[in-house]
């Protein structure tokens, strides 16, 4: 157990400090893990069609990163198609149901790490792709998010995401329904905002947006599958 003195002067630091929405974002996401990791997932066609397209944007040289990768069930669809990639996630719970998953049917080219979507703790131009579905909405600031992934990419790179726009549902969802449920520890923070914000925040990141998807197969789809390209040659 840590002593009160202890506490008080880690939290004063500032890396301690800077560290704070990643560590509540972790401990909110190792908390439904196993949960989430059973969760079936709801609109299987439009997965599929997401994960085709993705497949038919990456070349097999590609190095590809994804972010928010959960417990690996994309990373590990997608995985057998390229010559390396890293999938990572804030929650290091999740990551360990990604390994115990990559154990049971091993991919040499596929690794996962516990990094955090925010700060991405990867070299300038390292990778080609960066991958990020169901992710955006739930980072703690989309523009430090952004500022990490433009770093990541190569030149002329491929962003490709695909993000619930919440401020396009229900009003009540973002203004009443969410807050009351982070209030009884049910939801994480979540970003509420609209398709045109999130396409106008990866121009306004050196992206340029060259296509704009909707794979939904149930009722109005609100989770735009983008690819936007890093400028540069």
């Amino acid at each position: 157990m840590t002593s009160g003195t202890r506490h008080t002067r880690a939290s004063s630091s500032p890396t301690a400090t800077a560290d704070r929405p990643a560590a509540a974002k972790a401990r909110f996401w190792d908390k439904i893990a196993r949960k989430y990791a059973a969760d079936p997932v709801t609109d299987m066609a439009g997965y599929e069609t997401t994960l085709a397209r993705a497949r038919a944007l990456i070349a097999p040289t590609h190095r590809v990163l994804e972010i928010g990768c959960g417990t690996g069930t994309t990373a590990l669809r997608l995985g057998p198609c390229y010559g390396h990639l890293v999938a990572t996630d804030v929650s290091a719970e999740m990551i360990a149901i990604a390994r115990e998953k990559l154990a049971a049917a091993p991919q040499p080219n596929l690794e996962f790490q516990v990094v955090d979507a925010d700060a991405l703790a990867f070299g300038q131009a390292s990778h080609d792709v960066v991958l990020a579905f169901n992710v955006l909405h739930l980072v703690s600031d989309l523009d430090a998010a952004l500022t990490s992934v433009e770093n990541t990419l190569a030149p002329g790179g491929l962003f490709i995401s695909k993000t619930p726009c919440i401020a396009d549902m229900n009003p009540l969802l973002g203004k009443v329904l969410l807050p009351v449920m982070r209030l009884v520890g049910k939801a994480p923070p979540v970003l509420c905002f609209r398709a045109p914000d999130l396409q106008a925040a990866l121009t306004r990141h050196g992206l340029e947006i060259v296509a704009v998807e909707y794979h939904g197969t149930k009722g109005k789809d609100l989770r735009p599958f983008i690819v936007a390209r890093k400028r540069g040659s």
